[in-house]
């Protein structure tokens, strides 16, 4: 994705009704929001900044968002930032300079944090973050204290990466492979840190069940082809191993990963490939052709982006503090059950 930066928490038993979806939050407010934002009285204005915006994963969020400000009545401009940390700055300063009431972001870079929380506090407009984390303190979302990251709507890291890591498993058991001659290639950008809980909890849910593995971290940039060529040069440095488990922050990352195995001559036998999106796994299972990407954990852009504006809306219309942080759903799919979860292959 994905999308991807924050050290994600257990969500708790608390459901919040959504009308789409359900979502489970912490139900602790994060003191990095600002307080002292007013209640709207009039019609509501909010702004949706996403890095990213052409990806699949992100046109849902922006579609989720748009059919949940509608249903409220809410006025959203929806923002594509890329992957320019500088545009973030600058469209912050526009939607504030344009009168918006709320900011809902998905930063590039975590690095900005710190510039656009004040930035956001000086206008007293209220934030919200989706996805990814930023810190009201510093640049590293991962060493900031609780209290000063800023409020975020998404899916738990830890429980993503715990359900990819038990399909793995899964997966393993079935195929009955030999522990000497596998590997684990664990692909993510690793300054994005919600991608590091993902990978984090995909080992230890592994390594619980089927320990002694070895597992291969490999650094990327989170794209199809940049985790390609470095997953590549991984399997070629490894000549001897006979069957392999990727997993990592996204979809791109398996898929350039099961791509460059496939490239290397393994066929899908000798290759367990567990996604984490679908929409690009689902490729691999709309032909009739075996696939190493055997399943992929299913999240639903639309829920999160959807969950965002209800989420904005209650703090700006009833002054309903914001949870620290609150997860929407996500599904196992393969290539049997994805048509009929509701994935979007891009």
């Amino acid at each position: 994705m994905f999308r991807t930066t924050s050290r994600a928490v257990a969500a708790t038993g608390l459901l919040l009704a959504l009308g789409l979806t359900t979502a489970c939050s912490t139900g602790k407010e994060s003191t990095a929001s600002d307080a002292s934002v007013a209640p709207v009285t009039g019609k509501i204005s909010m702004t949706y900044l996403q890095k990213q915006g052409d990806q699949e994963y992100f046109i849902g969020e922006a579609e989720g968002a748009k059919a949940k400000a509608a249903q409220l009545g809410v006025d959203l401009k929806v923002v594509n930032l890329g992957n320019d940390a500088n545009k973030t700055v600058s469209e912050v300063q526009s939607a504030i300079a344009q009168k918006t009431n709320g900011l809902i972001i998905v930063v590039p870079d975590p690095a900005v944090g710190p510039q656009v929380v004040q930035t956001a506090k000086d206008a007293k407009v209220a934030l919200l973050t989706s996805d990814d984390q930023i810190c009201a303190t510093g640049p590293d979302p991962s060493t900031c204290a609780k209290s000063d990251l800023v409020p975020r709507i998404g899916f738990s890291g830890a429980q993503m990466g715990g359900e990819v890591g038990k399909r793995a498993v899964e997966e393993y058991k079935k195929a009955g492979w030999n522990p000497a001659d596998t590997r684990i290639i664990s692909a993510w950008k690793q300054d994005v840190t919600v991608c590091g809980d993902r990978v984090k909890a995909a080992k230890a849910t592994f390594d619980a069940a089927v320990p002694g593995i070895q597992n291969i971290d490999v650094a990327t940039d989170n794209t199809p082809t940049g985790a390609q060529d470095k997953i590549a040069a991984t399997v070629t440095a490894n000549a001897g191993v006979k069957n392999w488990i990727v997993w990592g922050c996204n979809d791109e990352n398996v898929q350039g990963g099961v791509t460059a195995l496939q490239n290397a001559g393994f066929k899908a036998d000798n290759v367990i490939g567990v996604g984490l999106g679908a929409y690009l796994a689902c490729k691999n299972w709309s032909g009739d052709k075996p696939t190493g990407m055997k399943a992929a954990l299913f999240i639903n852009g639309k829920d999160v982006g959807a969950l965002a504006v209800q989420t904005m809306y209650d703090k700006l219309k009833n002054s309903k503090d914001m949870p620290a942080e609150a997860f929407a759903p996500t599904t196992m799919v393969d290539a049997t059950t994805w048509k009929t979860s509701g994935v979007t292959c891009s």
